[in-house]
């Protein structure tokens, strides 16, 4: 019962002792975003002399408020991939046939680098599918091993939008189903279906470090029927027998293709920015408040940006996502740091980069922790926090259940707020607290939410209403000082699956209760970010940094391999799971 009537008497005496005028203000607010979101800074796309400038000036903001800059003098680098360039050295010889780049073929940009002259298959969609409610399988009677794959893209029923298909029609799926086949290069055809044009897929980065492992490339039709051209069939008649047989057709072409395929994959270093508030407690400031929001954005958008007009080449200045977001974090430094004797625990305060390209700033930092993980009690992130609905003006904080306290914490501080706080228990999410979560620190999602401008060129300063970001960040400030002076840190709960299901929303049929390493950064397979309690791979004996290398004796070297295997597993079904533990080699049996 003490203990029950402690919390409120602390809450009002954590109101009374910061009572003082706010020293952030609204002005400054737009000052921040005006700048980060200016067209001379290109959109902050990560690996850009751009995003370095505002990376700079975060970083001189948290050096002039008096903050002691961590990592490398401030920054803590880290390398991803901005781009892949095809050499010189890419060739396609079709019977003595020499096929012209970008006209005729395209390597993927994922595709692995190497030499291979060997005879072609057609397997028709790829597919090779033993399910209770499908069954294809396009390899049956042909002998693929060593040799080239030309398969369709997509499924043979375009035209049905809740096709069982479509799990397995993504390019990735297919070639881990060619390769398991022994396939040693895949050819990847436009059927006219899809594509009326014949256009080569294009170029896109996938700002991941993972290769196919194999050649694989696209050609156009018309070089299609140039190596089927000693059967009897062309690319549209095979088209047209399979998707009105509904059965495969796979056959030898008795053509032969020698390629050379050479994709450079094109490094950048980019940053998170970090500076430390040290708290006045003895002890309590050996903990830490993490306050963070991401900084880079879109650059100029284009295919494979994530722009929501992705034909559009223009400046995604991503005023509200998430200049408004990185603004809150240096103003909530600056208005904290002059309260350095009245704050017990000490904060770090953390702007994010390549959080646009898969949280990989965030993940970077919890894996490279500038202080112990485990001594991190909570995690404050901003992510598009300047544009009130009109309709309602509500913020929304996720993660309140990830912590015993955090719900009637809140309620308690919300008392005459201009505005409705609306509390979402998951703790995982789109953005970079979920990085944090899987580590099983407590975390605070506030956002404003999406509007119509995301992920577009028209997302500006000029449309951010910085009076109400003001309000947000003072009663945020409020919430960070109560968290920061508890005599005791937040209890940590569960809340909400530790995994992700992806941009495309579909859904697995089956999971093993895991949130895997998205970034790609392991290179021996698949490690693992997060065990969800009571999953089917807690139950199985799986922990954090276990590193998935097979599923029931199938290969899996990434985050691709894995989600295509999971794919073709039932639910109910028990699996072996291969792990690399601490360096050693362990078996897991799982139920799923």
């Amino acid at each position: 019962m003490k203990k029950i009537l402690l919390l409120p008497l602390l809450l009002l005496l954590f109101a009374s002792a910061y009572s003082q005028k706010s020293k952030l203000t609204a002005k400054e607010l737009h000052d921040y975003v005006q700048f980060l979101a200016s067209d001379s800074l290109k959109g902050r796309k990560p690996g850009t002399a751009e995003i370095n400038v505002a990376s700079r000036y975060i970083r001189d903001h948290f050096r002039a408020d008096g903050l002691k800059l961590m990592g490398d003098d401030g920054f803590q680098w880290f390398e991803i991939v901005t781009d892949v360039n095809l050499t010189s050295r890419n060739s396609i010889l079709v019977d003595g046939f020499s096929a012209m780049i970008k006209k005729d073929y395209i390597p993927l940009s994922f595709s692995g680098s190497g030499a291979l002259n060997a005879s072609v298959i057609f397997a028709g969609y790829g597919f090779d599918l033993n399910l209770d409610s499908l069954k294809w399988n396009d390899y049956k009677g042909i002998d693929v091993k060593g040799k080239w794959v030309m398969v369709f893209r997509a499924d043979p029923e375009l035209d049905n939008s809740d096709s069982k298909f479509i799990p397995f029609s993504d390019v990735r799926s297919k070639i881990l189903t060619a390769k398991d086949q022994g396939a040693a290069g895949m050819l990847l055809v436009t059927p006219k279906g899809q594509d009326k044009d014949d256009k080569l897929m294009p170029l896109v980065v996938e700002n991941n470090e993972v290769t196919a492992g194999i050649p694989v490339i696209s050609i156009t039709r018309e070089l299609a029927n140039n190596i089927l051209h000693g059967s009897k069939f062309t690319v549209d008649s095979l088209e047209h027998l399979i998707v009105n047989g509904k059965a495969p057709k796979s056959m030898e072409t008795g053509s032969t293709v020698k390629a050379t395929i050479e994709v450079v994959q094109k490094r950048e270093k980019t940053a998170n920015v970090i500076a430390l508030l040290e708290g006045s407690d003895p002890v309590l400031k050996n903990e830490y408040i993490v306050i963070g929001g991401h900084y880079d954005h879109l650059g100029f958008g284009g295919a494979g940006s994530g722009s929501r007009m992705p034909d559009t080449n223009a400046i995604h200045n991503g005023a509200d996502d998430n200049a408004s977001g990185t603004a809150m974090v240096m103003g909530l430094a600056g208005q904290l740091a002059p309260e350095k004797s009245k704050l017990k625990r000490s904060i770090i305060f953390v702007d994010f980069s390549a959080e646009e390209i898969g949280l990989i700033g965030s993940k970077f930092f919890v894996d490279h922790p500038p202080v112990d993980l485990k001594t991190i009690k909570a995690m404050f992130n901003f992510d598009m926090v300047g544009r009130f609905d009109k309709e309602k003006k509500s913020i929304s904080v996720s993660g309140t259940g990830t912590s015993a306290e955090a719900d009637s914490i809140m309620r308690k501080l919300e008392s005459g707020l201009a505005f409705e706080v609306v509390h979402s228990p998951d703790g995982y999410g789109p953005s970079d607290h979920a990085s944090f979560y899987s580590s099983n620190i407590p975390v605070f999602f506030f956002t404003t939410g999406v509007h119509m401008d995301y992920h577009t060129p028209f997302d500006d300063t000029e449309k951010c209403d910085f009076d109400a970001e003001k309000k947000i960040g003072d009663y945020a400030t409020t919430l960070v000082r109560t968290i920061d002076n508890l005599p005791k840190p937040l209890t940590f709960k569960e809340s909400g699956k530790k995994q992700n299901y992806g941009r495309s929303g579909r859904q697995l049929k089956v999971t093993l209760g895991v949130m895997p390493d998205f970034a790609g950064s392991e290179k021996k397979g698949l490690r693992i970010d997060g065990v969800t309690k009571d999953g089917p791979a807690d139950k199985g004996g799986m922990k954090k940094g276990d590193i998935i290398t097979a599923i029931n004796g199938m290969p899996v070297g990434d985050i691709y391999e894995y989600m295509s295997r999971l794919k073709k597993l039932k639910h109910g079904m028990t699996v072996n799971v291969e792990v690399i533990r601490e360096g050693k080699n362990q078996v897991l049996i799982i139920q799923l």
